[in-house]
């Protein structure tokens, strides 16, 4: 089997073996002053052998045993040799270092089993180090990788949602200059003329995260004209708003759904005097936009189910905003939504 070293994992080993060289350091600095020099050259020494032997366990040899249940059979035969790595070989690298002269004999073992059961708590001690910090890193990325692929599965549905907006909006104006043209009325050269100003907005100023309330309310502004020449004096529209800062940053196209929704699904469906009054206020970041038409309740009581712009909305708005609020309400004559967003709570990714 012809293993594979990662670089970045040896590097992640590299800096462990440094931070454990460092408490060993630490020790000597604060209890062997006079012999600090030489006790640091024989840790530098030590941690080599300890951070490659625990490279070996922690990368290999432990993943070896999960891969495979039938694996587990080489369990014992790998416990022993570790066991030989942290002691008997662990003292063998010591005196290899004394006879090449790195290593400063500064402790004299008076038998090799002695020499052994000294050194191997530093060695055992290194593993329960490395495998703390390894595991402990692990989880962490884990934890990391995890949350970025959350974020990039919500920005994903975010972007794919913002997608269905477009078209939709899109689909409702198509059809409402086809009535105008059917009709072979003379305000259909002007609704096509105020859809290419709609659409020239929306290609050139919603590809961004944000716009400006301002451009919003203008959007809104110009839809509703659009609006207006499907339907006679009879419709009556109100829009009116209080913003203290129309600079203020709004995802684009956020509030026209509700806007759609009042025209398609409540004053066209209207028989007698049908109206849309439409309220927007931002104040201390506060977003609250009201949006009310004229209905007619369906007969037998029938609960309202909402249609894609409504429901598009507000999954929108789970991923944008951790602080908001979107309601409708049904009456005998009257559609009401009502939505307020704190724009201080905006999810960042």
């Amino acid at each position: 089997m012809k293993l594979s070293i990662d670089s970045q994992r040896v590097k992640l080993y590299g800096w462990i073996g440094l931070a454990y060289l460092g408490l060993w350091l630490f020790g000597d600095l604060v209890s062997e002053t006079e012999t600090f020099w030489k006790r640091m050259l024989n840790n530098i020494w030590l941690c080599s052998y300890l951070t490659v032997v625990n490279f070996l366990l922690f990368e290999y040899s432990m993943p070896y045993i999960r891969l495979q249940w039938k694996r587990l059979l080489a369990a014992p035969f790998l416990l022993v040799t570790y066991f030989l790595l942290f002691s008997a070989a662990f003292y063998g690298w010591r005196n290899l270092g004394i006879a090449i002269g790195i290593y400063s004999e500064l402790i004299k073992h008076p038998s090799v089993e002695e020499g052994i059961q000294y050194h191997m708590p530093y060695a055992l001690m290194s593993a329960l180090f490395f495998g703390i910090i390894r595991y402990t890193y692990d989880y962490r990325k884990l934890k990391a990788t995890a949350q970025q692929l959350r974020i990039e599965k919500q920005q994903a549905e975010l972007s794919y949602l913002k997608s269905q907006t477009n078209p939709h909006f899109l689909f409702n104006t198509l059809n409402n200059i086809y009535s105008l043209s059917r009709d072979k009325s003379d305000l259909a050269p002007e609704s096509i003329l105020r859809l290419s100003k709609i659409l020239r907005f929306m290609l050139y100023e919603t590809s961004g995260e944000y716009i400006a309330i301002e451009q919003e309310i203008k959007i809104i502004s110009d839809y509703i004209a659009l609006e207006k020449l499907r339907y006679d004096e009879s419709l009556h529209i109100n829009f009116n708003h209080d913003v203290e800062d129309m600079h203020q940053a709004l995802p684009p196209l956020l509030l026209i759904p509700l806007v759609e929704n009042a025209f398609k699904h409540g004053a066209s469906e209207t028989r007698n005097r049908p109206y849309v009054d439409i309220h927007l206020s931002v104040n201390k970041r506060i977003l609250e936009f009201i949006v009310k038409n004229s209905s007619e309740k369906p007969d037998g009581g029938v609960p309202v189910v909402e249609n894609i712009g409504l429901s598009n909305l507000r999954r929108q708005l789970q991923l944008l905003y951790s602080d908001y609020s979107l309601t409708v309400q049904q009456s005998e004559s009257e559609f009401a939504a009502t939505l307020k967003i704190n724009l201080a709570s905006h999810v960042k990714y």
